[in-house]
Formats: structure tokens, sequence, C-alpha cells
């Protein structure tokens, strides 16, 4: 049971992941005639900043054979705007996507972080002119592997660009660097998603992703991936509209009109004592890329107008922060007890020999090591003030709502940028905040 009407809402995002420059946005445009880089810098670089979101319907043609029965389209398309590509006969909604692409860019994992706490499956972008793996190909791959995410494609991508012999020599690369644990089970999907050159295998493996479990009858739990103030300047003060969060519900369903909150909230500090305070709010309005929603359930993004000051969620200040029901939503805590490990060596890092004396980390943490964090899709500082074993305790710089057992990454600053070195578990939290 779904929940929610599938052709108005996705119900599965799938993260574009893979080294910069590998063709990521493009394969997106290719599926969904949509440009994910939407701010002037993005554009002026041709990469991918912060995560980039696009809705994709996949439909099957019930007579054509496969893979050309699949066919893909904007999100907005209805059933009675769409016919087979081949015989121009009628066609079924077999899966509504939403995309979470994710920046390429070494200085910008954290965000591709941020984006995977989201994902239930993902395609990693690997281009066919270029050696493999590639620095970020490693890391990205690294990444969801901890995040427990197994449904997986490879997409090697931009194969119109070398001979088909030197194609063959890379699949085989592609193949070597999934190693025993993936090769068996991860299909490697050769493409031009410049030119759309076997487009259509790519349609088939999404149009026949399983659905993950979905947990309905819980109160609702959004995780906010984006935030936004739609308001022009010189805006009058009776016509703002409240601020919009953007993220996925993970279990619930989410309804208008209905009073949420926002936890952590604003933190600040009183007598040089920090708190916290979360935001109460009313669900005005939901969107998924225009499609109203009176009702949204677990899986895609979606975007929620409330009656948030728009000052507050603006440039994504509400990113990292958890949307729910006031009274079901996990403690905010500053401080928290994790059991880690660290890995052998720094994964996004290059391969070349100049590198290689950053290649080796120490394996434990260190009291006062300062460290980057993700948890859930929030990324802040934290102190190590004590360890013992594989057990540290955290100082958070920012508070963070979270859940006991929950999953977070650790990156330490190497050679003048923040690099992933080591996953861990929260085991216990100290005391949670006393809100004001």
């Amino acid at each position: 049971m779904l929940g929610v009407n599938e052709e108005n809402q996705p119900v599965i995002n799938v993260g574009i992941i893979g080294h910069v420059t590998h063709g990521k946005s493009t394969l997106v445009e290719a599926l969904t005639s949509i440009k994910t880089a939407k701010f002037d810098l993005e554009i002026e670089k041709n990469m991918t900043i912060r995560l980039g979101y696009a809705n994709v319907k996949i439909w099957k043609c019930p007579t054509c054979s496969e893979p050309y029965c699949y066919s893909s389209s904007s999100s907005k398309t209805k059933t009675d705007q769409m016919s087979c590509n081949n015989c121009a006969g009628p066609v079924n909604l077999v899966r509504h996507i939403s995309f979470v692409d994710c920046p390429g860019h070494d200085v910008l994992m954290a965000t591709m972080l941020n984006g995977a706490t989201v994902m239930d499956a993902a395609l990693l972008l690997v281009a066919a002119n270029e050696p493999c793996p590639q620095p970020q190909t490693r890391e990205h791959l690294t990444a969801v592997d901890h995040m427990g995410l197994k449904t997986f494609a490879v997409i090697q991508n931009k194969v119109d660009l070398i001979s088909s012999e030197k194609a063959l020599l890379n699949f085989q690369s592609i193949r070597t660097f999934l190693g025993q644990r993936y090769s068996r089970f991860i299909p490697v999907i050769p493409i031009s998603a410049q030119r759309k050159i076997n487009i259509e295998y790519v349609i088939q493996y999404l149009a026949n992703l399983p659905l993950p479990p979905r947990h309905l009858n819980t109160p609702p739990l959004m995780r906010i991936i984006r935030s936004f103030d739609v308001n022009k300047p010189g805006t009058e003060i009776d016509q703002l509209v409240g601020g919009i969060s953007g993220g996925t519900i993970t279990e619930g369903l989410l309804k208008i009109g209905q009073t949420v909150e926002i936890r952590p909230g604003v933190a600040y500090l009183e007598n040089g004592v920090k708190k916290c305070k979360p935001i109460r709010t009313t669900v005005l309005s939901m969107t998924s890329e225009n499609q109203n929603l009176d009702i949204a359930g677990p899986g895609g993004l979606i975007a929620v107008q409330t009656t948030i000051d728009p000052s507050l969620t603006k440039a994504d200040r509400l990113v990292g922060q958890i949307l729910g029901i006031p009274g079901s939503l996990p403690e905010v805590y500053d401080n928290i007890i994790i059991s880690y490990s660290i890995m052998n060596r720094v994964v996004g890092l290059s391969t070349t020999p100049e590198s290689s004396a950053l290649s080796i980390t120490s394996r434990s943490l260190s009291k006062k090591e300062i460290l980057k964090v993700n948890i859930g899709s929030a990324t802040t500082s934290a102190t190590v003030k004590s360890t013992k074993g594989n057990l540290a305790k955290l100082a958070l710089e920012f508070p963070s709502c979270c859940s006991i057992n929950e999953k977070i990454s650790l990156s330490r600053r190497i050679a003048g940028h923040w690099r992933l070195v080591g996953f861990g578990k929260i085991e216990m939290e100290s005391v949670p905040f006393n809100f004001s």
C-alpha cells in the first residue's frame, strides 16, 4: 500500500551519484527534460553545487517488446497525454520517481552525504573515456554502501566518445572495481546521455525498481534537504508567502492543515548557555514539481509551504532539520556517544604518487579532534570530548534531532579539504535540550 496517488506524487527516490563531469545532470535531463542546475554559479561552472532534483514518470506499452516498451516523460504528463514512442498505442504508468542529483566535486562531499540519507536506490555514473575508478566514484560508492543502499546500477556514460574496444576495456575495469561484492548482481549499462543512446535500458531498470517497505500508520516524519524563500524583493508584507521546506517523508502521511514542528529549530545562546527552540507551524500546501497534493506519503521529493517567517527558510537554512507532528519527533542533542570505525585509507583521494602520503589516516579518534559529521541530512562540526575503544563522545557545534542506532559519517580535514574517513552509529545521547 502506497498511501498516496502515484499519478501525482513520486514514490521512490533515486540518487544520481559519481565523479564530477561524468554526466549526472545530463542523464537527468535526458530522462526528464529538466536542467537541475538552477543557480548562476552552477550554470557558469557547469557543475552541480547544491542538491538538484527532478521528477520523472516511467511508462510501459503493453504490446511492444522490452526494452523499447518503456519511455519516460515529465512528471507533469497525464496518462491521457502519453502514448508509446514506437506504436503510438496507450501506455501504463509503472513508476513515478524523484531524482536526487548529487554534486561530484570532492569539496562538496558533505552535500552528497546529505542527499544519500533520502535515497532508495542510485545510479552511479562512470565516464567511459576516463580510467575507473576516479576518486569520487570510489567515495560515493563507499558512502551509499555505508548507508545500507544495495539497489543501484552503474551507468557507463560517454561511450560515444571512444572506440568499442576501449569501451569494453573500461567496462571490464568497472567490473573489477565493483569486485566480488557487487559484480554478480549490479548491472552496468553503457549509454550516451548526451545523445540518448541506450537510454531505454536505463528506463527499463528504473521501471523495475522494487519499492521499499513503507510505514503509513505512524506519525509523519520528513527530512529537510532544501528550504526556500520564494518571495521577490520588495513584496508587501501582506503579500508575503510563508517559508517552504523541501525534502522526503520517510514514514507516515502528511496532510494540509496539520500543525507540525521542525526540530532542532532555532539555536541561540542565552547568557552563554546554548539553547534551542523548535519551530511550530501549519502545513498550508504541498506540491511535487507543481503537482498540488492534499496528502503526501513516503518517497519522492515534496515541497511544504508553511506559516514560517521566510527569513528562517531562505538559502537552505533549515537543511538537516526534521519536520513532524509535535510530540512524535526524536529528541535534540548537542552531545552524542558513537561507536565508530575509520577506514584504512582516504577513499576520495587520487591514487597518484604525490597523494600517497595522504592515503593513510589514524585509525582512532583523538581527544579535542575536530570532525565534520553528517547525521541524517544535517552537517555540523563536532569536537571529540573523550574516547574509549571504538566509542567516542562528540560535542556537536549545532544540535541535532537524532535517534539511537542512527548512522553517521565522519570527515577529517586533510590537505585543506574535508575528506570522508569513517562511519559510526549513535549508541546513546546525553541529556536532551530543555526547550524554552
